[in-house]
């Protein structure tokens, strides 16, 4: 069997982001189970129904390429104990319109990191709730690295600690696994 294809979307677009850091370095520890394609979702106007007569071209791109892929990899930070704006924007154009939805049985794993203490749990909790209603599979449990330092993952992304890498690791092996198992 080929390899499933995961679409990775990170909710932050900031340039020094650690959760696309953090997906940079997921991506390396799976190269031989999966195929990664990051999914740009900077370029998304703010969703707003006036706009679904006319769809803009980045919305066009951005559900084709999900659409595309047999899993999701969602890598996220927490805002204000929620999901980024950004974040929430990519997954209302990716559900519009409701009958061509490209979260319907699509398999999502999410994982994030933050410096805090509590990781991105309340996020995930949030992104769970918002993804089930709209009938995506998710993997379940929850995966966070709280108190993240930069030197947790280096300029060519590896993890250099070694419980980390061991714990990235698992994850990634439980999520292509399962990722698989829908693209049979």
């Amino acid at each position: 069997m080929a390899k499933p294809t995961v679409a990775v979307i990170v909710g932050s677009t900031r340039g020094e982001s650690i959760n696309l850091r953090l997906a940079e370095a997921v991506m390396r520890l799976g190269v031989n189970a999966v195929e990664f394609k990051l999914i740009s979702i900077a370029d998304l106007p703010l969703y707003s129904l006036d706009l679904e007569n006319d769809w803009p071209e980045s919305a066009k791109r951005f559900s084709a390429e999900v659409r595309a892929a047999n899993a999701v990899l969602i890598v996220s930070p927490e805002h204000n104990r929620s999901l980024p704006a950004v974040l929430k924007n990519c997954i209302d154009w990716g559900s519009r319109p409701g009958a061509e939805s490209v979260w319907r049985d699509k398999p999502v794993a999410i994982i994030g990191a933050a410096r805090g203490a509590i990781g991105t749990a309340v996020v995930q909790q949030h992104l769970r709730t918002i993804l089930g209603a709209l009938g995506a599979h998710l993997l379940g449990g929850e995966a966070y690295l709280g108190g993240f330092t930069p030197e947790l993952i280096d300029e060519e992304r590896d993890v250099t600690v070694e419980t980390t890498k061991a714990f990235l690791q698992a994850f990634v092996d439980r999520f292509a696994s399962f990722a698989k198992r829908f693209a049979a």
